[in-house]
């Protein structure tokens, strides 16, 4: 035997790489914040040396059993029950664990995962906890929002109603069993630990971006702007979806105000949803309907141009329970573009933006004071080069999903120790 045989011989086996089942509510091709984070996270995975395998439940869709892939990722799909338990109100919640469970076993089964990482809602950590169980393999559970306070806003749901109180239960019971627990903010984080969950057992990896999908010197595009209307206009925008937590109202409330100090304002509303006509009304009613552009939803690959538009970004959340415990996305891709923002005080906002230093702040819910900080900002052009590097330094540092994802190096090493590191290197 030969030196090279005797050192080939010695040498220790080739490490694995760490291999990963995540089990989804639904993902790309759909368009969501939650598609958009589940692909970043699964992609910063992947350049971190781990194995990557997908699973949706059957809200994905009307399809078979089968798999799917998208932007470079495989998800196998799960075909909804057909059964009597499907068609029952609140029940079929039941078959949605029932049916995915079972395709769930069977992915695991061949794939061999070293971890299952089930994704909100609870409904996941139920269905990969029968199975972990079963195949031995420890579970981590990642709460993005508690679905029951989203229910709640989307008037499918009573807030301390019946299904509240029964989604709220199942929400405690998965956390209080699944081997690892991580959430997206610190206000989550602590309302988790509130209902009894050791604080050792629960890690935040935060919301994040793309750094390098956002550039800080985009052009207006008079085009564009001649189209809307807004030629010497000072622009203050939303850019998303129209639900009512995100009190589009309160903007427009405040608008007649800024108009009698700035008539140059105009207010761009980008994007559609349950809100787009009782908003438009609104409008009219004010008497500022001349002075409020609806675009209507525009194409992922058009949103740039009309970031590029907006002086000032508004994001006029209202107070409740989702808004103060979830942090939300768009102030993120706001900072990483270097553009100005003005923000209500919910717990959300001020987990991201420092009032003064990377946006400024106004009390939620109060029309007036959200026209008298925007046109306090709008005067002091003088900060606004430092409020513009502030928030993308913020985000660069802080903030990126390479940051963030690193994060679930700890996480998984508690549960299979000796593997992370070795498989990240």
């Amino acid at each position: 035997m030969g030196t090279l045989d005797i050192l080939a011989t010695n040498a220790p086996p080739a490490t694995k790489p760490l291999r990963i089942l995540h089990v989804l509510d639904h993902s790309i091709p759909l368009h969501s914040g939650y598609t958009f984070r589940t692909r970043s996270i699964l992609q910063q995975q992947r350049a971190l040396g781990w194995e990557t395998h997908h699973i949706t439940s059957p809200k994905q869709g009307d399809g078979p059993d089968g798999h799917e892939t998208v932007d470079g990722l495989c998800f196998y799909r799960t075909a909804p029950s057909r059964g009597t338990l499907a068609r029952l109100p609140v029940l079929n919640q039941l078959a949605v664990i029932d049916r995915l469970a079972e395709r769930l076993l069977a992915v695991a089964a061949d794939i061999r995962p070293d971890i299952l990482h089930a994704h909100s809602p609870a409904l996941n950590a139920v269905a990969a906890l029968r199975v972990g169980r079963k195949l031995g393999i420890p579970v981590v559970y990642e709460i993005r929002a508690f679905w029951e306070d989203a229910a709640v806003d989307h008037g499918t749901s009573r807030e301390w109603g019946v299904r509240y109180r029964l989604t709220r239960a199942m929400e405690t019971w998965a956390l209080k069993r699944v081997d690892a627990a991580t959430t997206i903010c610190e206000g989550l984080r602590a309302e988790i630990v509130g209902r009894g969950i050791p604080a050792a057992k629960v890690d935040v990896i935060p919301n994040a971006v793309d750094v390098a999908d956002f550039s800080v010197d985009g052009v207006r595009d008079a085009a564009l702007v001649a189209k809307l209307g807004l030629e010497g206009k000072t622009v203050l925008g939303f850019i998303g979806s129209f639900y009512a937590y995100e009190g589009l109202n309160i903007l427009l409330d405040a608008l007649p105000a800024m108009l009698a100090r700035r008539p140059d304002i105009r207010v761009l509303l980008v994007g559609g949803g349950p809100q787009d006509a009782a908003l438009r009304s609104q409008a009219e009613s004010l008497g500022v309907a001349e002075q409020v552009i609806f675009t209507g939803r525009v194409p992922h690959a058009e949103v740039q141009r009309y970031y590029d538009i907006v002086d000032v970004l508004c994001y006029p959340r209202l107070k409740m329970r989702l808004t103060d415990l979830v942090t939300p996305l768009k102030p993120l891709e706001a900072m990483a573009q270097g553009r100005l923002l003005a923000a209500s005080d919910v717990g959300g906002h001020r987990e991201l933006i420092e009032d003064g230093r990377t946006g400024v702040l106004f009390a939620a819910g109060d029309a007036p004071a959200l026209a008298q900080r925007v046109l306090a900002l709008l005067d002091a052009p003088h900060q606004w080069t430092q409020l513009r590097a502030q928030g993308r330094r913020f985000v660069e540092e802080q903030r990126s999903w390479a940051a963030s994802v690193g994060r679930y190096r700890k996480v998984y090493g508690k549960l299979v120790p000796g593997r992370v590191q070795e498989s990240a290197r």
